[in-house]
């Protein structure tokens, strides 16, 4: 991955370097808190917090699912989104390898309704530091979700409607338990710039190199250290997972082409693996045999997880990786690329993928599947989530569309939520959808 770092905003128009359509879009947007001072950023909070959140009746009744007053605008949203899918620049590593892909691009029918728009939470500030890597909203159940909001872990009640912080690493932040190979001295000021929750253990990786690991249920923080000291250290992704005998394993992927295995059970590196090329995501198989590597190369890599050898090349993508996840049933996987596509590949045969999705308007930045493997998401870094209905054969899909830099999102462990984390100036928040069944009085139960 690109190793940047800086003001979100300067990342954010690096990468989408578009204008807006109409002066009054552009004040209602961001104009008005395009300051740094901290006056404006008070300003900024007080003015967000007077927004009202929109709730599923307001959004039947006809309201904006963000919010935006799209009456008291000059331009209509349709139009709006006509020029936004025009004028966005998607941020390519290998040029033209977007255009490049879309003749092997599968056709969808679009029009799905899986996942039904509950609430769009605007207190929720989702926040975003590095253009590529959009991993930062984790939920683990129904109603509890996770997510940064600048130097903060929030947690976020969807039944209560109350967030509370979880961890500050704006300061100094140190273990308050004493683990072999733990830094005791701990951290000053973590640049977070990828997440993982699951159940009750939460692990931050940061610019430098940093893993902060906190169980949710001890007070402190359990296990702090550092991947590596070399310059190019940026953790790009993390995944928790159980091992066969049940003890709970981390797996970090890093710029320094490296991936690591955590034991916290012993709170120590059990493993090691090395790469020709930084490595942005890493997924495990269902039955902890193999890994899906992704990175700074067109070619993923299928390795084994014990040895790190490899065990198949793939073959496809035109630009780098920054996204994959296994089906349940640990016969397909996705992975998700800048050439604008999410491949979807097949075990049995991985010469070539099954099939290419395209997304609507950049690369496909954060894919997750539900934990019964009927329904696929992908996230592109702004305005759209696909989800895609996996027993038509990746065929039918329900297409998510709002205006925003996708921060991250999340499936709940039940498949009941999906939480989709919206950064902007004005109209940051956290979107919520419940899924569908087929009795709708299912859908009225929280």
């Amino acid at each position: 991955m690109s190793h940047q770092q800086g003001n979100e905003a300067d990342e954010m128009e690096e990468e989408y370097d578009m204008e807006y359509a109409d002066d009054d879009m552009d004040d209602e947007f961001h104009g008005r808190y395009a300051g740094g001072s901290d006056s404006d950023m008070d300003e900024y909070e007080y003015m967000n917090n007077r927004m009202q959140d929109t709730t599923a009746a307001q959004a039947r009744k006809g309201r904006d699912i963000q919010g935006i007053p799209w009456e008291r605008l000059s331009i209509t949203r349709e139009k709006y989104r006509h020029t936004r899918l025009e004028q966005y620049k998607n941020y390519e590593n290998i040029p033209q390898s977007g255009e490049g892909s879309e003749k092997e691009c599968k056709t969808t029918e679009k029009g799905g309704s899986y996942y039904a728009f509950r609430r769009n939470s605007r207190s929720v500030k989702s926040t975003i530091l590095h253009f590529q890597l959009r991993n930062l909203v984790w939920a683990t159940s129904k109603h509890d979700v996770y997510l940064m909001s600048h130097f903060s872990v929030l947690h976020w009640s969807s039944l209560t409607c109350i967030k509370s912080e979880v961890l500050n690493v704006s300061g100094h932040v140190a273990p308050c338990e004493k683990h072999p190979g733990s830094l005791l001295e701990g951290f000053t000021q973590t640049q977070v710039s990828t997440l993982a929750v699951k159940d009750k253990l939460l692990v931050a990786g940061g610019f430098q190199g940093e893993l902060i690991c906190k169980y949710l249920d001890r007070p402190g923080i359990s296990y702090c250290t550092r991947t590596t000291y070399e310059d190019n250290a940026i953790t790009n992704a993390v995944e928790i997972y159980s091992s066969g005998s049940g003890a709970v394993h981390f797996v970090a992927s890093n710029n320094d082409n490296g991936v690591r295995d955590f034991d916290l059970e012993k709170f120590q590196q059990s493993n090691h693996f090395r790469f020709t090329w930084p490595v942005n995501h890493t997924s495990l198989s269902p039955d902890g045999k193999l890994l899906v590597i992704v990175g700074d190369d067109p070619d993923g890599m299928l390795v084994d997880s014990r040895s790190g050898k490899a065990v198949a090349s793939l073959h496809g993508h035109l630009d780098y990786s920054f996204a994959s996840a296994w089906h349940p049933d640990g016969l397909t996987f996705a992975t998700g690329n800048q050439d604008k596509t999410c491949r979807i590949w097949d075990m049995r045969n991985l010469s070539t993928s099954v099939a290419a999705l395209k997304g609507s308007l950049g690369a496909i930045r954060s894919i997750r599947y539900t934990s019964d493997g009927r329904f696929m998401a992908m996230a592109e870094p702004a305005d759209f989530v696909h989800v895609f209905d996996v027993n038509s054969g990746y065929q039918k899909e329900q297409e998510i569309d709002f205006f925003g830099e996708i921060s991250g999102m999340s499936f709940s462990p039940d498949t009941e939520s999906l939480f989709i984390g919206v950064w902007d100036r004005t109209y940051g928040s956290l979107l919520e959808f419940g899924r569908r069944r087929e009795y709708s009085y299912l859908d009225t139960i929280i």
